[in-house]
């Protein structure tokens, strides 16, 4: 199937958002070699915007380019992994202590809202959906703190997140655990139990990273047919 992405200035735009989203969505897998030519005929367009599209990619860390050798998913070590999470608890946490202190109640509404819509995703088995509005969960807490530059600073990692998130996602299990600390969560802002809302979400940021640790630290063997039963499940088959 070939996309023809519309003519005009914004070409490397648009092909960097389709290249974004396989790669936040979890159709381009962590460490999965990227082809120029190919992405290019996929979209219908020259190498030269998916060429600066990855450039751009790269800055925001969702690709490596490595001479010689090509472009790349990216992949990160355990020890980055917690610097992620160290990076994120920081500006989370942060944002959500402005979020309560200026829009509890607007908080706290849209939380109730996303929280029934990812009930609604678990019930019917949609994980797709699920994660999507997991982040958007995350991501409200920013948008009402009402801090612009806390906001651009978190937009650095935020791809990267969202990308592990969804690798998460295809495990059940961790997903009904998942739905329930948002649940908690949503139900210490109504309470206003401000110092609870913050250790609760300190913890669940804490317990994600260590589940991505764990599934970076499987056995090749197990992490293979981890990767191919999502591209099964991506694939609608069963």
């Amino acid at each position: 199937m070939t996309l023809t992405l519309a003519r005009g200035p914004s070409l490397t735009e648009q092909a960097a958002a389709h290249i974004r989203s396989r790669i936040v969505h979890g159709t381009f897998q962590c460490g999965e070699p990227l082809s120029e030519l190919a992405l290019a005929q996929e979209l219908g367009v020259s190498k030269t915007p998916v060429r600066e599209a990855l450039l751009e990619l790269k800055r925001q860390g969702l690709v490596e380019i490595h001479p010689q050798r090509g472009t790349f998913v990216f992949e990160m070590s355990s020890g980055q992994v917690v610097q992620l999470a160290e990076t994120r608890s920081i500006l989370e946490l942060a944002a959500l202590r402005l979020a309560i202190d200026r829009n509890r109640d607007a908080l706290r509404r849209r939380w109730a809202e996303l929280v029934a819509d990812m009930d609604v995703a678990m019930a019917n088995g949609n994980t797709e959906d699920y994660r999507v509005l997991d982040g958007v969960f995350h991501q409200t807490i920013f948008d009402l703190a009402e801090n612009q530059f806390l906001s651009e600073t978190f937009a650095v990692i935020a791809f990267r997140i969202q990308a592990l998130r969804n690798r998460l996602s295809l495990n059940p299990a961790l997903n009904e655990k998942s739905l329930g600390e948002h649940k908690r969560l949503l139900e210490l802002v109504t309470k206003g139990d401000t110092e609870k809302v913050e250790e609760l979400l300190a913890w669940h940021i804490e317990w994600t990273r260590s589940c991505y640790i764990e599934l970076l630290e499987m056995p090749a063997a197990d992490n293979r047919a981890t990767r191919n039963n999502e591209r099964r499940l991506k694939a609608g088959k069963r």
